[in-house]
């Protein structure tokens, strides 16, 4: 198009360059009252719509210019460019292939194409195009973060750190390169690398508020709470409205002890974006450590949660087949935690010992990072099936299509939850189990299961919207570590010297707890507490759980304090540190109880008036050791005091526990999975009559 720069084109094309758009508008149109067939106007005014927003007039002027000038590539490559900005992929992919035809040489329009493929999904072709415009422009920084983003979306993460990492050679400056770097090492569990990637981005650009929130994730998993909550607060600074934003730093807080301060977080996230399902379940797991909060309350958000997230999807799938009436059942599993995550220890003595011909088992794996418990459970399992990559929509089709009979929740409203997923019914029976201590709220879920301990008949059902199973027996089944160290003989420190000690996760030790916790240590002289927990990795976080103890006068001397350790097996082995463990409510521990019992250790739990609060009482009742469960905290701080001065009782429990759990209904596998399997068979029976009225109230 390039004429004598007398031409009142190249005074037109001078303006638009110079940004006295004005007038070369003016321009265009003078040239076009003589020369209506001239595409060069045309070419320019859309140039110039485009970059003022107005898309249908960018579009018109550029289907103009295309039109009179059908072998002219860049009025194509920019026709593509305005129809991808108006989601019309097809249109956009059209023109930018029409553009490499009239041009094999035009790397733009190469480029732009690969972006066109990247929306559709279509990620592999994608990266050919990148490639081929690499090939005719080989130091572009700009094609490389494009093949780079192609790479990652296609799960190639590898390929896409090698490209982002030339782009930012090739432009040191490039943020959003630095910024997708980091994540995509994040991916690739090389956090600290990560971390140092995103630090190069916000020195670039500190007023980016994703960047401040990647920065706050990372460090968050790498447990520097404080300076996560920084970056979150920064990122809210630069963006209010951030609700994600405001959804993690009520999760730092959490983590760090500052529940009401967490609580409030969350709730500003939810009224922010109403729609933000996945912090309404975070709000709900952490009300749950809240001493404040009731039953009702618990309920009511529940409901809460299904009114607005679930309804509006409810029931997208009917089912008018038969179920289970071929004598095998096909049983689905959702769960984020088939991994060393204490859903994935007590799933599998269930698949362990369930009668394969009887119930056939698929698993739909939303865990991103596997492990060996991600292998073990995967080769029990008749059907796995890898879903984390799939949307909603797209995993309630694929659990429809597999014809599942009965559908096994096994999350609640934990992190990574699929309720969404069940919320829709693509399976004829829904039920909940194992991942959440509480009612999910969901008119779908048809069934909870529990035990008559942790959910007492006649007090629990009100607060339910699924109707509850209890098992006689217990509704956990736990399988000892394989690699566990033999029980140790009791610590070997002064006569007298008694250590409490809980290991479960630092948010659960609320002020409550620590209350009644000091009281116990002040009743037994000489007395000390070791708690251990990731979060004590923390220096903010111990100074503040020393302060806690301080104030109520226990002094630091007597509190131990232990991070994560660096094994399973180190974990274990610190209880021989331990005389006692304390359990903590009103959110008691699970996995943790199971551990502490089976390295020897005697545990003290206090009933509380939910399951959270009742899933010690249950455990403990398991093995016959219900008179370690106490009623009230006076009675909470009776036992732990006289269990104390009885040595030869400790030291009795200590060397007989193991047998004793081996012995009792909490690990007793093959008796588990019949019950299940039983439950299963009576659910399949009263299907369809069955809505929520109480069939299988005990088994």
């Amino acid at each position: 198009m390039g004429i004598s720069e007398k031409t009142p084109w190249a005074i037109a094309l001078t303006c638009y360059k110079s940004g006295q758009f004005a007038q070369a508008r003016a321009i265009c149109r003078e040239m076009l009252s003589h020369a209506p067939a001239d595409p060069r106007p045309y070419f320019l005014l859309g140039a110039m719509s485009h970059q003022k927003g107005d898309l249908d007039s960018a579009i018109s002027f550029m289907e103009k210019a295309a039109e009179l000038a059908p072998h002219n590539a860049a009025c194509h490559n920019w026709l593509g460019v305005c129809y991808q900005v108006k989601s019309r992929l097809k249109d956009a992919m059209v023109s930018f292939l029409r553009s490499v035809s009239a041009n094999p040489a035009y790397a733009d329009a190469y480029d732009n194409l690969g972006l066109a493929l990247q929306k559709r999904a279509e990620f592999q072709k994608a990266v050919v195009c990148h490639q081929k415009a690499l090939s005719l422009r080989p130091n572009c920084a700009q094609t490389y973060y494009n093949l780079g983003n192609a790479y990652k979306k296609g799960g190639q993460l590898i390929e896409a750190a090698v490209c982002y990492e030339k782009a930012i050679r090739l432009k040191p400056d490039y943020h959003e390169a630095c910024n997708n770097m980091a994540t995509t090492l994040h991916d690739l569990d090389r956090t600290d690398e990560a971390i140092a990637y995103l630090a190069r981005a916000l020195e670039i650009r500190p007023d980016r508020a994703m960047f401040h929130y990647n920065m706050g994730h990372m460090l968050q998993e790498r447990l520097r709470f404080d300076e996560a909550v920084a970056s979150y607060k920064s990122a809210i600074r630069l963006q209010p409205r951030f609700s994600e934003a405001w959804n993690n730093l009520a999760i730092a807080l959490k983590e760090m002890g500052l529940l009401q301060e967490a609580l409030s977080c969350y709730r500003r996230a939810i009224c922010l974006n109403p729609d933000f399902s996945k912090a309404h379940s975070d709000l709900l797991l952490a009300m749950h450590y809240d001493i404040r909060c009731d039953r009702r309350t618990l309920f009511e958000e529940a409901r809460a949660w299904w009114h607005r997230h679930g309804l509006p999807l409810a029931n997208r799938f009917i089912h008018h087949r038969g179920i289970g009436k071929d004598g095998s059942i096909r049983v689905g599993y959702v769960s984020p935690d088939f991994r060393g995550h204490s859903v994935g220890h007590f799933f599998l003595p269930l698949l362990q010992h369930m009668d394969r011909e009887k119930v056939e088992t698929v698993c739909y794996s939303l865990t991103v990072r596997p492990d060996a418990m991600t292998s073990r459970i995967q080769a029990l399992s008749g059907t796995w099936r890898p879903v984390a990559g799939l949307s909603d929509d797209e995993l309630a089709r694929q659990i429809y299509d597999d014809k599942i009979d009965i559908l096994i929740d096994l999350a609640g409203h934990t992190a990574n939850n699929r309720l969404r997923v069940f919320a829709q019914r693509p399976a004829p029976v829904q039920v909940t189990w194992l991942g959440y201590p509480d009612t999910t709220g969901l008119d779908v879920m048809d069934y909870r299961i529990s035990d008559e301990i942790a959910d007492p008949p006649g007090e629990s059902e009100m607060f339910h919207a699924e109707t509850l199973i209890r098992f006689q027996d217990g509704f956990l089944c736990y399988r000892p570590p394989d690699d566990a160290p033999p029980v140790s003989e009791r610590p070997l420190r002064e006569p007298g010297r008694i250590t409490f000690g809980s290991f479960n996760s630092l948010p659960k030790v609320n002020e409550r707890v620590v209350e009644i916790w000091s009281r116990i240590l002040r009743q037994v002289p000489r007395s000390r507490l070791l708690l251990k927990s990731k979060q004590l990795s923390n220096a903010a976080v111990r100074n503040r759980c020393l302060d806690m103890f301080l104030k109520l006068g226990i002094t630091p001397d007597r509190i131990a304090l232990h991070p994560a350790t660096a094994s399973f097996e180190a974990h274990l082995r610190l209880y021989k540190e331990v005389d006692i463990a304390l359990d903590p409510f009103p959110y008691n521990g699970t996995t943790t109880t199971c551990e502490a019992l089976w390295m020897g250790v005697s545990v003290v739990t206090l009933k509380g008036d939910r399951h959270s609060a009742r899933v010690g009482a249950s455990i403990l009742t398991r093995i016959g050791l219900d008179s370690l469960v106490c009623d009230t905290e006076q009675g909470y701080v009776r036992a732990a005091v006289g269990l104390a001065s009885d040595l030869g009782k400790v030291n009795e429990f200590r060397k007989g526990m193991r047998e004793r759990m081996m012995q009792s209904p909490l690990c007793d596998a093959a008796s588990f999975a019949r019950r299940m399997q039983s439950a299963y068979q009576e659910m399949c029976d009263n299907w369809p009559r069955f809505s929520h009225i109480g069939v299988l109230s005990s088994l």
